[in-house]
């Protein structure tokens, strides 16, 4: 496979992740107490832990022949 389709694949995939990835997110927000800390605590591990689940592919669209 070409880089050039590795990377357009792997673009689309990232995309539908971080789609459902939000969603999820959004929907686990909702159900959060109303204290502050809770939800300070939540969305800073949301909002980086999408990063990890994404580094294989990264790593699979940037591998050189």
């Amino acid at each position: 496979m070409t880089a050039r389709a590795r990377k357009f694949i792997g673009m689309l995939l990232l995309l539908a992740f971080i789609v459902v990835y939000v969603g999820i997110a959004a929907m686990i927000g909702e159900r959060l107490p109303e204290h502050w800390a809770v939800q300070l605590a939540f969305y800073v591990i949301a909002g980086l832990g999408w990063g990890v689940p994404v580094l294989p592919l990264l790593s699979w669209m940037n591998r050189g022949r």
